[in-house]
């Protein structure tokens, strides 16, 4: 697991919140900029820590707290911000694609938690392949590639729907690993890291 720096980072999380209104507000480019700045921040962050061995409980459980909680607002946002780009989704279909995100976002979540709790080790590193795929899983550098490929276009509106089906295809993968791990399990054979 990541370790976080000794301090919060208050630039990292201010420009989080930035993107976040940014989005809403359909400014697409400026929302990426500030994404990306803050993805570089919590990166360094954390790479700092673990070549310095430092951390604190605090820096700790913030890093970990904004990196879990702002995906999910991140692209709520972006569908909100589709109305002042001159994109706007029918309010029904947006809450299904938003839904269809942060339920298959928070279902992964779980998911990748049972796994731990089961198995003792990161879903992620079962297989070679789960290691690969966590390289692509819907998270959030992932879903950003896809949202500005779609800009490029001009079409944010084909990029959060495409955030949402890549939500449902590494949803589907994962479940489909969890059961069989635990069908490997079943039949008394063990489940270890490719890595061990």
């Amino acid at each position: 697991m990541a370790q976080a720096g000794l301090f919060p980072d208050p630039l990292g999380a201010a420009l989080c919140v930035a993107a976040f209104f940014l989005f809403y507000n359909g400014w697409y480019w400026t929302g990426v900029a500030a994404g990306f700045g803050f993805m570089v921040l919590d990166t360094v962050d954390g790479k700092l820590a673990r070549c310095t061995g430092q951390s604190s409980y605090w820096g700790n459980i913030f890093d970990h707290g904004v990196d879990l909680v702002h995906p999910p607002f991140w692209w709520w946002a972006w569908s909100e911000g589709l109305q002042a780009y001159g994109r706007p989704f029918e309010r029904v279909y947006e809450l299904l694609v938003v839904g269809a995100i942060v339920a298959g976002y928070v279902a992964q979540r779980v998911i990748e938690g049972i796994f731990v709790r089961r198995y003792g080790m990161h879903i992620h590193v079962w297989r070679q392949v789960d290691s690969r795929f966590r390289l692509i899983t819907a998270r959030r550098n992932p879903n950003m590639v896809i949202l500005v490929v779609a800009l490029l276009f001009q079409r944010p509106d084909v990029g959060i729907e495409l955030v949402a089906l890549w939500t449902i295809v590494s949803l589907i993968f994962h479940a489909v690993r969890l059961a069989q791990a635990n069908a490997r399990r079943d039949r008394g054979r063990p489940v270890v890291s490719w890595l061990a």
